[in-house]
């Protein structure tokens, strides 16, 4: 990507929703879905719930040192029954962004992650370990472009955001998508950015226009 190319990026890289408090309520229809499919908040940003467990294990092709202690704090510790030599072959959940919790939050995973769309739009933005940011919109448009699947290496970072539901306006119902993690998911192999690392990755312009992805 050209500088020119990637400075246009960066312009489309900007807030359409601004996150509320917790306690604010979340519109009929989202509060449906919410219900229906027994989501919960996330530590990401916006709401989850495990679909698909693995019965099948396999040998961990990662360290057994946890990627991020800061992780593990924010989630209270590792499951009772975690085993560093081990992973699940997949797991699978739900993620949901909404207007009241609006952004996924910079992170990165060990693993390799399959996404499939279910409903809305939203942005990613991706910034791969070279330093090059990556962005797209993954809504139902597939003719101009919009993505229905897509996949995120493992060592990656990401972060997503909610878009109206279409151009020129103003309103969603939530950006509902499956991820599909290989191997399974563990806490012990994700990892969120922080500002500091954000600039140490990026030049400081791009880090700039990118810091309000960064969990705080």
């Amino acid at each position: 990507m050209s500088n020119s190319d990637e400075a246009n990026t960066l312009k489309l890289i900007t807030p359409t929703f601004t996150p509320s408090s917790s306690s604010t309520t979340e519109s009929a229809g989202v509060t449906s879905i919410i219900k229906s499919l027994s989501l919960i908040e996330h530590v990401e940003g916006g709401y989850f719930a495990v679909t698909d467990v693995s019965n099948t294990f396999v040998p961990s092709p990662y360290p057994e040192t946890p990627l991020s202690q800061r992780t593990i704090d924010l989630v209270n510790g590792l499951p009772a029954d975690y085993d560093a030599s081990k992973r699940r072959l997949s797991t699978t959940i739900f993620y949901y962004l909404t207007p009241n919790r609006p952004m996924g939050s910079f992170h990165r995973n060990r693993s390799r992650i399959i996404h499939s769309l279910h409903r809305g739009r939203g942005r990613y933005v991706l910034i791969h370990p070279d330093g090059r940011i990556e962005s797209f919109i993954v809504g139902h448009n597939v003719e101009r472009g919009e993505k229905l699947q897509w996949v995120v290496e493992g060592g990656v970072w990401k972060a997503s955001f909610l878009l109206a539901d279409g151009d020129g306006q103003s309103n969603s119902d939530g950006l509902l998508i499956s991820e599909t993690v290989v191997p399974g998911f563990e806490y012990a192999d994700h990892e969120f950015l922080s500002q500091e690392r954000l600039v140490e990755v990026l030049p400081d312009s791009k880090a700039k226009a990118l810091q309000w992805l960064v969990k705080h």
